[in-house]
């Protein structure tokens, strides 16, 4: 007996207990047989599966999900990743795939590893509630200060000095996503 596989990163286990941490739903397609499938699905920790499924069909089985009222974020690095990156909600490309997987996703990510798709989503999460933040303090600002400028009760110089300083603020408030670390 010969069997063939392709190996499984160190960091696969690890990224799928991650994405059910955030609650997220993880199904795996594939072209392989369903044997090959549950297999490498039991190991890594994956409930649902889709095998022997052809390129075509896994566009479809995302359209399905879709349609469930499912946001699909689809993982992808092969020419039969394709179509299905293409109609997921988000397409995230793995940067050692190939060519036409990498134009066919809304994402490319430099890793090959699914650590980095979690990395990449729990930096967009980071970036949301920045600008989230960002727009509170703006709004507050804009609401208090444009009625007491508007009433002459706020000085020129002192709502020059709150804009600049919002300003500042919104800018070193988007600069401490560079020190995020994951």
């Amino acid at each position: 007996m010969l069997t063939i596989e392709d190996p499984i990163k160190n960091t696969t286990e690890e990224a799928i207990a991650e994405f059910k941490k955030l609650n997220l739903k993880v199904v795996m397609l594939t072209g392989d047989n369903e044997k090959t499938a549950s297999a490498i699905a039991e190991r890594i920790g994956i409930d649902k599966i889709f095998a022997n499924v052809l390129p075509d069909e896994k566009a479809i089985k995302i359209a399905n999900l879709q349609k469930q009222n499912e946001v699909v974020a689809m993982v992808g690095d092969g020419i039969n990743d394709a179509p299905a990156l293409v109609i997921a909600d988000l397409g995230i490309a793995i940067g050692t795939g190939t060519d036409v997987a990498i134009e066919s996703s809304d994402i490319t990510l430099i890793k090959g590893d699914l650590l980095s798709v979690l990395s990449a989503i729990k930096l967009s999460k980071r970036t949301i509630k920045t600008i989230k933040l960002n727009l509170f303090w703006a709004f507050i600002y804009n609401i208090i200060g444009i009625p007491l400028a508007a009433f002459g009760m706020l000085n020129p110089m002192i709502g020059a000095l709150a804009m600049s300083f919002s300003s500042v603020y919104v800018i070193s408030n988007s600069l401490r996503l560079k020190r995020y670390k994951l």
